[in-house]
């Protein structure tokens, strides 16, 4: 289970430059999701084996200036509430500023590891600039220059050794099914509906992080934990429409499942935060299903379902083959037709084909297709196999897979998907040399 750091400080101290470098330092990385905001907000990182999350809060904040200072405020506070650990970046450059002993007092008052890290520190004058920092309460500071990277290893050695112990692993779990959504789309009421009609519970259990509740859950034969991201305490100060806030909560719920539930309001449309949360869910490699909620409140007519689906669709390209279940949470409309769907997605990604099947299959199709000639070589794929991870991955071995392009990869995966049924999962596709 992942740990959650948050690098938080004023704008331009270089949070940002640290989070992508940190971002960019390994392969193992899942990739960053982008916000609204063309930064890159999100992403994975490991350090001296440890797994986990870096939250970049500098993209989320917009406005100007005078707004910086609230905005600020309430992204440190979400930070302290959600995180782990916290690295609390400032400017040797400037020096302290009202802003910096603004944060320096939220962080002092907190019980978790806090990372002072002095940036822009490149030469000897800077590093005796630095000591200034002192005053800040925060105890001892790292000084670092995260364009060059100078300082950062001392300041990761320090924050792996203070994030908690990775408890959640060993133990076999029941498939857990995350239901996640921009605030007000329905996801307590969702929940409450199943939960209400009957009896089928086993237990609630606290989720392990203090904010997501797990309900034992029992249907259609099939035991599971429903993750409920909505029965998480607010904060009045959090504004409900707050990205960062969405964001943040959706993150864990969606790295610890198996499949998300995207709650989206149907009044409202896939919009730009249903969209974030989709490709979180997407890049950490889950099982999807989206459920369109408020279906009863949208005027229909004979089409309507079909061009809303194209739409949702469209906007998810090229990542298409998700199942959408329009329901009504009010009506009790579909509600159990989405809990049918996210078990069939939980089997869709825990499936396993065997290597002779899956070369029966696909190698006559790429026999018939094979990939296009580059620079007048030729690929030949000799054999494909599963690899044995949580979720779908292929490795197809050939003599020269550099060769070997995205659109070809997405032919492949579009076969894959229609042979074996991956509705609802992603699948990824490697090309290895022979």
């Amino acid at each position: 289970m992942s740990s959650i750091v948050a690098i938080v400080g004023r704008p331009n101290v270089g949070k940002s430059t640290f989070f992508n470098r940190l971002i960019q330092r390994r392969e193992a990385i899942v990739d960053s999701v982008s916000g609204v905001t063309r930064d890159r907000h999100y992403g994975k990182t490991d350090w001296n084996g440890r797994n986990f999350s870096v939250i970049d809060t500098g993209g989320y904040v917009v406005g100007s200036e005078d707004v910086f200072e609230a905005e600020i405020d309430k992204q440190v506070e979400l930070a302290i509430e959600e995180a782990d650990a916290i690295v609390f970046m400032v400017d040797v450059e400037t020096g302290i500023t009202p802003m910096d002993e603004d944060v320096a007092n939220l962080l002092r008052r907190v019980n978790k590891p806090v990372f002072l890290a002095v940036n822009k520190v490149d030469n000897s004058k800077r590093l005796e600039n630095a000591v200034e920092f002192y005053s800040l309460g925060l105890g001892e500071y790292y000084p670092i220059a995260s364009t060059n990277g100078s300082g950062t290893g001392e300041l990761l050695d320090a924050l792996v050794e203070a994030l908690p112990e990775d408890t959640r692993e060993e133990e076999a779990e029941l498939p857990r099914f995350a239901v996640v959504g921009r605030p007000n789309a329905g996801k307590s009421s969702f929940i409450n509906a199943l939960i209400g009609e009957d009896r089928y519970i086993v237990t609630d259990i606290a989720g392990t992080t203090r904010d997501s509740i797990d309900t034992r859950y029992n249907r259609f034969g099939f035991e599971f934990n429903l993750v409920d991201t909505a029965g998480i305490r607010r904060k009045s100060k959090v504004k409900e429409d707050l990205e960062f806030y969405s964001v943040m909560r959706s993150v864990r719920a969606i790295e610890h499942c198996d499949v998300c539930l995207i709650v989206m309001d149907a009044t409202r449309g896939f919009d730009g935060q249903v969209q974030n949360i989709f490709w979180l869910a997407q890049r950490n490699r889950k099982g999807i299903v989206i459920l369109v909620n408020k279906w009863d409140l949208v005027d229909k007519e004979t089409n309507t379902m079909k061009e809303y689906e194209q739409q949702i669709r469209q906007e998810m390209e090229p990542f298409t083959d998700v199942p959408i279940v329009f329901m009504s949470v009010l009506t009790k409309q579909r509600i159990f037709k989405a809990i049918e769907t996210a078990v069939e997605v939980y089997q869709n990604r825990s499936k396993k084909i065997k290597t002779s099947e899956l070369n029966e299959v696909m190698l006559p199709i790429i026999e018939a297709y094979p990939p296009p000639a580059y620079k007048g070589k030729y690929v030949k794929i000799k054999f494909c196999t599963q690899l044995p991870t949580p979720q779908p991955q292929f490795a197809f071995f050939c003599n020269l897979p550099q060769y070997v392009k995205d659109p070809y990869k997405r032919f492949i995966e579009n076969k894959l998907r229609k042979e074996f049924n991956f509705t609802g999962v992603p699948v990824s596709v490697y090309f290895r040399k022979k």
